[in-house]
């Protein structure tokens, strides 16, 4: 699986558990509304952080790692604070708060950056 796929693969599952842990995040009251939420949300994160790749190719040091996330999560934190404000015009993604911004995108940035190294761990391991 290679680094592309590892980062939007983590992005989604980033999201659906931002989306379905932090209670500042409001999704659609039925099951499609709330799967079209996560989805847009997901989209909208996946498009930007391609434009603009903060994050490790492969296995990278402990010190690059955290300043990388760190980098990243900065980033995201800006996503998904234009997510709080996109979210009710695409559908009904409501982001409430700072604190939910911020926590939102330490999760999503921390699931990419433990998928993007785990992964490699075990395609290192299997050669």
């Amino acid at each position: 699986m290679n680094d592309q796929v590892r980062r939007r693969l983590g992005i989604f599952i980033g999201v659906g558990l931002a989306g379905g842990l932090l209670p500042g995040i409001t999704l659609g009251a039925e099951t499609v509304d709330a799967a079209l939420s996560l989805l847009v949300a997901a989209v909208v994160l996946t498009v930007l952080t391609q434009l603009v790749h903060v994050g490790p190719s492969g296995r990278v040091p402990l010190p690059v790692l955290g300043a990388l996330g760190a980098v990243g999560f900065v980033q995201d934190a800006l996503i998904w604070w234009l997510l709080s404000w996109l979210g009710p015009k695409l559908s009904d993604l409501r982001i409430e708060g700072l604190a939910t911004i911020l926590l939102a995108a330490l999760i999503t940035r921390a699931t990419v950056l433990l998928l993007s190294q785990l992964t490699s761990t075990v395609e290192i391991a299997e050669d």
